[in-house]
């Protein structure tokens, strides 16, 4: 999202912004997918994932070390070295809970959509506007608390406003040659037809709703 093709898609999730709570979704989504995490076992850690070339352990280790980035950037933290990723800990389950709670409280600051976030891990020719940086991390955690049900072979369901405003913010994520760019946050667009804007949704972002077939 930060190429400059996708100027225009910057400012469309603006529009978003401002016309809904993303914040609130955003720690919605990100408490499912605490929940989700607390049924992870040891074993778990080792499966593949929806992710490419990523196990369980390393999503969870991008999702840790997202969490903090993102949480540093609210407070207008530009130190790159912030967002170097994390070790997991000996207790997965609960380092990802205290990670999470950590950005839904810095999220929920005052002000948080008019700030500025540097997002050095993107880019540092520019910052983000908050209402901007805050849907990368909530279509993020929609998308992963998928990837985290799948791999451990449960189900994930949000609520329909929910899954509305994810819709939108896909939706305005670049396509094309912008997926296949080295560090591209999200794969090509996966071809589907069906009738689950949840599977709709990581279809777009370059995942197979019927994965891992």
């Amino acid at each position: 999202m930060t190429t400059d093709s996708g100027t225009a898609e910057l400012h469309s999730l603006d529009a978003i912004g401002t016309e809904i709570d993303l914040v609130a979704f955003d720690a919605q989504a990100v408490r499912t997918s605490i929940e989700l995490v607390s049924h992870v076992t040891t074993a778990d850690l080792t499966k593949p994932t929806p992710c490419a070339d990523w196990t369980l352990h390393g999503l969870l280790t991008h999702m840790i070390t997202q969490h903090y980035g993102f949480a540093a950037a609210a407070r207008g933290e530009s130190d790159l070295a912030l967002w170097k990723l994390r070790r997991l800990g000996d207790d997965p389950v609960e380092s990802y809970r205290i990670a999470a709670e950590h950005v839904i409280a810095a999220f929920a600051e005052d002000g948080v959509p008019e700030r500025k976030f540097p997002l050095p891990e993107f880019t540092t020719a520019f910052e983000f506007s908050g209402a901007q940086a805050v849907s990368f991390h909530f279509i993020d955690y929609v998308v992963h608390s998928w990837d985290v049900a799948r791999t451990i072979g449960r189900t994930v369901s949000f609520d329909d406003d929910l899954l509305a405003a994810a819709l939108g913010v896909a939706e305005v994520v670049p396509r094309g040659k912008a997926r296949l760019a080295p560090g591209s946050a999200f794969a090509p667009e996966v071809g589907w037809f069906g009738d689950s804007i949840l599977d709709d949704i990581v279809a777009m972002l370059g995942r197979s709703p019927n994965w891992p077939n």
